[in-house]
């Protein structure tokens, strides 16, 4: 038990670093962006008094480190700065996260549900026909990029001038689940899938690797030896114990799918976090790219630190250290 908190006290100790760590990085980054921010807000006509005015007032004349400072006593009370449009970052953010959330939530989901059903599968016929035939599905899979397999949906199933899909190829308008479920399950199905399949490919991979490890370990073979069928020592013991490994990698995988999830977006249209940075990169707003960046970077920061806890929670071999 002790282990159990020195492990959480580190992990909470090691989050406000990291974030602080990517905070410094974001802005030192856009701030020695070659554009300036207050001829993309007011455009090229504006008079050199109106860029100064917007320069002070934005803080954009003081020194680097007295606008980072300043910006991080902002972020602490929940203000990452206006846009170029006028319009408080943090209102647009806390629009369009949401939906990128759910986007790599359920790619995630749907990944690991595939990785799950093909990984164990190709552990227990090991060197057999379905095991190569999985291994071939994996690599494929992890050769494929996101943006590449939307398009491909999109002409496959998406409801395009010549096409018979029934699908969406352009998310007009978000639809939230609450208001009809089928309609909302129709727009983010072939966003979810393209993100979904890269995912599995390599969670896969994961999963028959730490399954025939632990087909391997004496307890199985002792088991079975003893009169316990097969199947039961599978489901009661292997894939426990097997399934805590692949936990570690959800993390990464997540932030995996965040960022592709912020290309995907763009493809179909979707108003989230990839339009939002798509349109801050092309005015050069910093304050929008900032907030944006720093939002999906501190987002994967925090779940791989949740999920870093969870395996400590399931492996009872770290937690009765």
């Amino acid at each position: 038990m002790s282990n159990l908190l020195r492990v959480i006290g580190k992990r909470l100790i090691a989050l406000p670093i990291m974030v602080l760590g990517v905070v410094l990085l974001v802005f030192i980054v856009m701030s020695f962006s070659p554009r300036d921010p207050a001829i993309m807000a007011l455009g090229e006509s504006a008079s050199p008094e109106a860029l100064e005015e917007y320069r002070e007032l934005n803080g954009l004349n003081s020194p680097l480190i007295v606008r980072y400072g300043r910006f991080l006593a902002g972020m602490v009370h929940g203000d990452l700065g206006t846009s170029a449009g006028g319009t408080p970052v943090i209102d647009m953010v806390s629009r369009a996260f949401p939906i990128t959330l759910q986007l790599t939530a359920w790619a995630l989901l749907l990944a690991v549900i595939i990785s799950l059903i093909l990984g164990v599968i190709a552990a227990l016929y090991r060197d057999r026909w379905p095991d190569q035939v999985i291994r071939v599905i994996s690599i494929a899979s992890l050769a494929i990029a996101s943006f590449w397999l939307a398009i491909l949906l999109v002409q496959a199933f998406g409801d395009i001038p010549g096409g018979s899909g029934a699908f969406p190829a352009v998310v007009s308008s978000w639809i939230p689940l609450s208001e009809n479920p089928a309609a909302y399950f129709n727009s983010i199905a072939l966003p979810v899938i393209s993100l979904a399949i890269p995912v599995s490919g390599s969670l896969t991979r994961v999963v028959r690797t730490s399954v025939v490890e632990e087909l391997d370990k004496d307890y199985v073979r002792t088991a079975i030896g003893s009169g316990i069928p097969y199947r039961t020592v599978v489901a009661r013991n292997v894939l426990r114990n097997a399934l805590i490994n692949p936990l570690t990698v959800i993390g990464l995988k997540f932030g995996y799918a965040m960022g592709g999830a912020v290309v995907v977006e763009i493809i179909f249209n979707i108003k989230a976090m990839g339009q939002l940075i798509l349109d801050g990169v092309n005015r050069n707003d910093v304050f929008l790219v900032q907030g944006v960046t720093l939002t999906v970077a501190i987002a994967f920061i925090v779940i791989n630190i949740v999920v870093d806890l969870l395996y400590v929670l399931v492996n009872p071999r770290i937690r009765s250290v």
